[in-house]
């Protein structure tokens, strides 16, 4: 039941809801929609928004076999290709206008990262080498520009001059270093070496996995760190939920990829103890909270952490049988969003979060950040998985 229920999700809400939003006369996506419904067609458009749209139509033409799907792809690259790319310097510009102006010349190894996991996801579908071409560029460039020896950086200018990693910070600090970055290069090398086999991809994976079990992860808490100085030491404390959720799996899929049992047996004592701490500290009232900061709990029921949390306890259950209760989990957290997170007003999508009461928070339903990749991937990884 639950792969049908989500399957009819994916194919009769967010993938009709995305359609809508294409840009036919300026290129792309729409960048903006309220609360209400109402579309804003000169608001900016996010890079990032547009990589994971690509990603999104791509990934979703493959899995459920809907060559219709591969137009709105194409669609998007095609933005990509014309707009996000700087032709001087390189890497993918952190946004632009609505006709294609660039906004923010600002260049984020995450914003690389994510174009990165677009372009391989959609040379995989369309056979484009082009594609595959620039996902090479990309990663080349992040590797030559956007790390040291301990591991990746985060912020720079349009020239790759660092500097301050205001994108990526919250709670208060400024982070050089941030295990998100950390976790969606990985992602995104993943796809990348899924569909090129490509050896240095392959080691940086390794490597990215020795940063996890080393500097990020902290055995004695059950959590990941979350923002560091350069030399990753921890600068608060904060357990990010969804994070931890998300990284489980997300290490689990790359070590399935690299194909080395001796890898995966070493990385699934972390990613173990990261989804039972997640399920023991973080999973209330069928569904789960945020984050935990500095001891203080925030309770709201973020979109994109329910989506990870099915994926994660679907995959502790696929990990450990014997683990029932993560299957259970998984099912419970989907009627909570059925019943709280799906905005039930036509033309619309999931609510951004709700209160500890179920009450929706009145926030943008598309916006540079929010968009079809975390409940979009969520759906197509239950289809693969069941």
């Amino acid at each position: 039941m639950l792969k049908t229920e989500i399957q009819n999700h994916l194919e009769t809400k967010l993938i009709p809801f995305w359609k809508n939003l294409c840009d036919k006369e300026h290129g792309g996506f729409y960048g903006y929609m309220d609360f209400n419904g109402t579309i804003d067609k000169e608001a900016v458009k996010g890079c990032i928004l547009n990589s994971r749209i690509l990603w999104f139509f791509s990934s979703a033409a493959k899995m459920i076999q809907d060559d219709t799907l591969i137009n709105y792809a194409d669609h998007a690259y095609e933005f990509m290709k014309s707009f996000c790319f700087d032709s001087q310097y390189g890497g993918i510009y952190w946004s632009v206008a609505f006709d294609g102006k660039v906004k923010e010349d600002i260049k984020h190894t995450y914003n690389q990262a994510f174009a990165i996991y677009a372009l391989a996801s959609y040379y995989d579908v369309s056979g484009k080498k082009e594609a595959l071409k620039q996902a090479f560029q990309l990663y080349e460039l992040i590797e030559k520009k956007c790390k040291d020896e301990k591991g990746y950086l985060e912020a720079f200018s349009r020239d790759f001059q660092p500097v301050n990693n205001e994108k990526l910070s919250e709670n208060g600090v400024m982070a050089e270093k941030t295990m998100n970055t950390l976790l969606h290069v990985f992602e995104a090398y993943t796809e990348l070496y899924r569909v090129s086999r490509d050896e240095r991809v392959e080691k940086n994976l390794r490597w990215i996995l020795e940063i996890f079990e080393t500097k990020v992860y902290n055995p004695k808490l059950h959590r990941q760190e979350v923002f560091f100085d350069k030399d990753w030491n921890s600068l608060i404390d904060l357990h990010s939920y969804g994070h931890d959720i998300e990284t489980a799996w997300l290490i689990d899929r790359g070590c399935e990829i690299v194909g080395d049992k001796n890898l995966t047996a070493r990385m699934e004592k972390m990613t173990k103890d990261l989804t039972e701490c997640v399920y023991k500290k973080a999973y209330h009232n069928h569904s789960v909270w945020n984050e935990c900061e500095k001891g203080v709990e925030n309770k709201n029921r973020i979109w994109w952490v329910q989506a990870e949390a099915i994926v994660g306890f679907l995959n502790g259950y696929e990990k450990e049988p014997d683990r029932t209760e993560y299957r259970a989990a998984a099912e419970d957290i989907w009627q909570y969003i059925k019943e709280n997170i799906i905005d039930p007003r036509e033309n619309s999508e999931w609510f951004w979060y709700t209160d500890e009461n179920g009450n929706p928070a009145h926030k943008p339903i598309v916006e540079p950040w929010k968009c079809p990749y975390h409940n979009g991937r969520m759906c197509l990884e239950v289809i693969r998985r069941l």
